[in-house]
């Protein structure tokens, strides 16, 4: 099938129980990827032939296994997971080898930061931590209006995950734990992250940071998540003109 006429995938929707995702009979919609882009699945498995690559996510496939027990058992609810993502986290950088790690963090996190600083301290590792305001760069600097501030009238200095990234590349860390950035300041730090990075945190200010818990009461509580149409809380998304 040419890709130009295969359908996008769909995984999300798909309703067929035995899937070929998971089992050799399984079956897939027309919307499949593992069916219907063969090309790209072999392309991302060659991927995986780089050392570093291979080996990282071998570590990461066993780290997985590794955080249920009573595995095996003919009983499918005997199995159960007992590991909270911090301890998994823990457990991957010994498995990698990992001396040195990084922390970027926001600062709306600053007291959890310094728990977690202190039990990877403890832990054995050296902990490189940049904090989300590093650098004190006032927000006027991207061309933010005065309204669109948190504290209108007053000084505020930006995120800037770039320089939190640069700077623990500087550092040389191993591996990245980003805590509780906010949505797009993430993604930067990610993009410009040299070390692979993990989430740790991801930021929600209103469910003490479980996103899930929105989408666990969609047709609920958060029903408008579906039933309205919003964007940031009637903020406008600001283009900037190439002329000015």
């Amino acid at each position: 099938m040419d890709q130009k006429t295969k359908e996008i995938p769909r995984c999300a929707e798909c309703s067929i129980k035995k899937t070929i995702c998971r089992q050799e009979d399984g079956k897939g919609p027309e919307y499949c990827p593992t069916l219907h882009w063969s090309d790209v699945v072999e392309a991302s498995l060659s991927e995986y032939e780089t050392p570093q690559v291979k080996d990282f996510a071998l570590n990461a496939t066993i780290q997985e296994g590794e955080c249920y027990v009573n595995k095996g058992q003919d009983n499918p609810h005997a199995r159960y997971a007992i590991k909270p993502r911090v301890q998994e986290t823990i457990e991957f950088a010994n498995k990698m080898g990992y001396k040195k790690l990084g922390l970027a963090f926001c600062g709306g996190l600053k007291s959890e930061a310094k728990i977690l600083s202190e039990i990877l301290k403890a832990q054995g590792f050296e902990l490189a931590s940049v904090m989300c305001k590093v650098g004190r760069t006032p927000k006027e600097f991207l061309g933010i209006k005065e309204a669109q501030k948190i504290s209108p009238g007053e000084f505020e200095a930006m995120c800037s995950p770039i320089t939190q990234a640069k700077v623990l590349n500087a550092a040389n860390t191993d591996f990245n734990i980003l805590f509780g950035l906010c949505v797009g300041h993430d993604s930067l730090m990610l993009r410009y992250s040299d070390a692979l990075c993990t989430v740790l945190v991801a930021k929600d200010r209103v469910t003490g940071h479980n996103p899930l818990a929105a989408i666990n009461l969609h047709d609920s509580y958060y029903k408008k998540l579906k039933d309205e149409k919003f964007n940031t809380g009637g903020s406008v998304k600001v283009t900037v003109a190439e002329n000015e």
